[in-house]
């Protein structure tokens, strides 16, 4: 596998081409949409928490700045030719993957849970005997 061509971290987040456009597209958009949801999230909690005291012409222009930089740098940092081809390799390998089928994953999580409620009964049971029998040496008062 040929390794990337490295640009300095400068020259890929202004650059506008697409790194292997068709490769990896879902987890790429995934990954892009995740960032994304942070920056939205991060400006408005700047606006609603930091800028209280600013005019509401502030209280918009620098959230909106802070959304537009960290949506660009959504789209850029998915197309960063080392993260690009990570992230075209993690979806290679999770079309790999052997899904379960409904049914199965139900039966699954009824396993789980009925192992998870035994194991909490026992454990009840456990402590309430330990409670008996350090009362009846005089370890604890309850």
């Amino acid at each position: 596998m040929a390794k990337p061509e490295e640009g300095t971290i400068l020259s890929e987040m202004l650059s506008v081409g697409l790194y292997k456009r068709n490769q990896g597209r879902l987890s790429r958009q995934l990954t892009a949409a995740g960032v994304a949801l942070i920056a939205v999230a991060g400006a408005y909690r700047l606006s609603q928490e930091v800028l209280l005291q600013y005019t509401p012409l502030v209280r918009f222009l620098i959230p909106a700045a802070v959304t537009v930089l960290g949506l660009w740098i959504a789209f850029r940092v998915v197309n960063v030719p080392r993260f690009a081809e990570f992230l075209i390799s993690v979806e290679g390998e999770m079309n790999k993957v052997a899904w379960s089928s409904k049914a199965e994953l139900y039966r699954a999580t009824v396993v789980v849970i009925a192992v998870m409620a035994f194991m909490m009964l026992i454990l009840k049971v456990f402590d309430a005997l330990w409670v008996f029998v350090f009362t009846s040496i005089g370890v604890l008062r309850v």
